[in-house]
């Protein structure tokens, strides 16, 4: 379980902190309804842009903000439905939105859980401890901008060769950017600096968002919850939800799959990664360029046992695809093509990841030969905002976008997706890619072989955690009221 034991004297310190700053910290049940969020907070929010360094946009770390840029209040999720004439399967494909989020990635979700149970207990120190957010990009970006807001100090690192975009902001909001060997594949040389700050700085408070179960906790409750609404939202009489499809990355996000498989049972959870390095799929290594979600190792907060499926994505579909929803010729061919012009406008909503996503939900209906009333559900983590660079230089390196590459991406990319390089999961399967777990965490990351076991053996687990809501969102309010009485 999350360590929630009180110490007194640095939360103390945490409180007086918070005043002095004038911080209210959002408890997880005011994410999931906004409703419940006080409308003296939600006036202030009126003035307030949404990436405003302020303390009043920890209220914005929800599905459900207003999507504007500044002074927006609060609605239902933010989703979109692509159609056939687009993803050429007639599934509903249902994605999340994450742009809406402060910072433009649902990552401010996943570091929150990960950082405030620590402040509000007293466990972090902000007149003391710096906290470190090991990252491939947009973790460490929610990590410095949640600890910005929340009075704390922070260091961010994530490989050197991340979009420029990424690092430009960061330096106007973390305290430290470090910067690491390699591009999205190298992630043990992001542990490995980690280790080498604990063994030369006192202050330091790791937030490592691969083994942090605040970063599952979140997902959980709060975007399992947000994908129920939409079902709510969309689901026919004669409709049904057949499962969740998304990138692994840290495996935090994929922790919504345990909560909607629990309110669905018959419902599935498909992990993806890059075919480039096929770590889940053949326990296989190598680079690629999509950009946010990991690999060459099994997250500790991956619940295997509980996945049905792996898909692999080309890396190569996903950045041509990132031109031909961008390039102006490629948008006017998909209108075309008949795609919605409302929608080809707006397809700028995904980045990296959230293309691979996409892929990833065309190839689970093409494998299931999934019909028009089965509903497959993925996330849009962030948008080509954090991207321009990478357009840049595809454009440079290949020129002018034609009608014609559009033509050839959306046949090969988009309606040539095939069901190769999948596997459903059997028992065995689950186990294997569970085992892989031991190299990267029992051999060099200091976890035990009783708690590796414990991970597949002990059906209480798992369920330890996603109990937890309610006496974290206690502890926030408790928190509250003691800052409102310092």
């Amino acid at each position: 379980m999350i360590d929630l034991t009180v110490h007194e004297e640095q939360l103390q310190r945490a409180v007086r902190r918070a005043k002095e700053r004038n911080i209210i910290i959002p408890t997880f049940a005011q994410m999931k309804n906004p409703d419940l969020i006080p409308a003296s907070i939600k006036e202030e929010l009126k003035g307030i842009g949404l990436w405003d360094v302020h303390p009043r946009n920890l209220f914005r770390i929800t599905w459900k903000n207003e999507p504007v840029a500044r002074g927006g209040g609060f609605d239902g999720v933010n989703y979109v439905e692509l159609p056939p004439e687009l993803t050429g399967v007639p599934a509903r494909v249902i994605a999340l939105v994450g742009k809406w989020f402060p910072t433009g990635a649902h990552k401010v979700g996943a570091t929150f859980g990960c950082l405030v149970p620590r402040l509000v207990t007293g466990q972090f120190d902000p007149t003391f401890h710096k906290a470190v957010w090991p990252s491939t990009g947009n973790y460490c970006r929610g990590g410095a901008y949640d600890a910005t807001l929340l009075a704390c100090e922070s260091i961010a690192i994530l490989p050197e060769g991340m979009s420029r975009e990424r690092f430009e902001w960061l330096s106007t909001v973390a305290g430290e950017v470090i910067a690491t060997p390699g591009t999205e594949s190298n992630v043990k040389e992001i542990f490995d600096k980690v280790w080498e700050l604990r063994k030369t700085r006192d202050n330091i408070f790791v937030f490592n968002q691969f083994d942090e179960f605040g970063n599952y906790l979140w997902h959980y409750e709060v975007t399992g919850h947000a994908m129920e609404e939409v079902l709510e939202q969309e689901m026919g009489p004669n409709d049904e939800y057949r499962g969740v499809v998304l990138t692994t990355g840290s495996a935090g996000t994929i922790g919504c799959g345990d909560y909607m498989k629990q309110r669905f049972p018959t419902s599935k959870i498909a992990a993806g990664e890059a075919l480039q390095c096929p770590t889940l799929l053949e326990n296989g290594f190598g680079a690629h360029r999509i950009e946010g979600i990991g690999d060459k190792h099994v997250p500790w907060i991956h619940n295997v046992k509980n996945s049905d499926m792996v898909i692999a994505i080309d890396d190569n579909a996903v950045t041509s695809l990132a031109r031909l929803f961008n390039e102006p010729a490629g948008r006017a061919y998909l209108v075309e093509k008949g795609v919605p012009q409302e929608l080809v406008d707006n397809l700028d909503l995904l980045g990296f990841s959230s293309i691979a996503n996409t892929l990833m939900a065309i190839k689970f209906a093409k494998y299931y030969e999934l019909g028009e009333n089965d509903i497959v559900l993925t996330v849009w983590t962030d948008s080509m905002e954090l991207y321009q660079s990478r357009l840049k230089e595809m454009h440079e390196e290949f020129g002018q976008y034609t009608e014609r590459d559009a033509a050839a991406d959306d046949a090969r990319w988009l309606k040539g997706q095939t069901t190769d390089y999948m596997q459903e999961l059997t028992y065995v399967d689950r186990r294997r890619v569970h085992n892989l777990k031991y190299f990267t965490w029992v051999e060099q990351q200091g976890k035990t072989y009783e708690e590796i076991q414990q991970q597949w053996y002990d059906r209480s687990y798992w369920t330890s955690f996603q109990q937890q809501v309610e006496e974290i969102d206690g502890l926030i309010t408790e928190f509250n009221e003691r800052v409102a009485k310092a």
